[in-house]
């Protein structure tokens, strides 16, 4: 079943994780919706700028390649896609936001999306 994914960090340089990540969920058939601050395009999908807030509809996950430091400017944002889960990948971990997540009823995960996809356990 197919898993809409934003994938907040998004980059089309392929030697970063983010960029790893929209490949592979390509390939295991998951819709994902590409969201950071660099332009251009993931895998034929345009990369949404976060500083606009992009709306993104029925999202099951939030996958982070945003630093810690960084994610608070966007917390509200990142909260009002209402998804089913946020997968802090290795660096991203942050105590703050998943409380705030989890007080909101969304599942929180530190691990990482590439590993759960490679083990098909997404």
């Amino acid at each position: 079943m197919s898993k809409k994914t934003v994938i907040i960090g998004a980059t089309p340089n392929p030697s970063r994780y983010a960029y790893f990540a929209a490949d592979r969920l390509s390939n295991a058939g998951h819709e994902f919706v590409p969201v950071g601050i660099k332009k251009g395009e993931v895998f034929g999908e345009e990369i949404q700028d976060i500083r606009k807030s992009p709306e993104v509809k029925d999202v099951d996950t939030i996958t982070l390649y945003l630093g810690a430091r960084h994610q608070p400017e966007y917390y509200d944002y990142l909260l009002s896609l209402n998804p089913k889960r946020i997968i802090f990948n290795p660096g991203t971990e942050n105590p703050e936001l998943s409380k705030m997540a989890q007080e909101k009823g969304i599942e929180t995960e530190n691990a990482c999306t590439l590993v759960m996809l490679g083990s098909g356990i997404y």
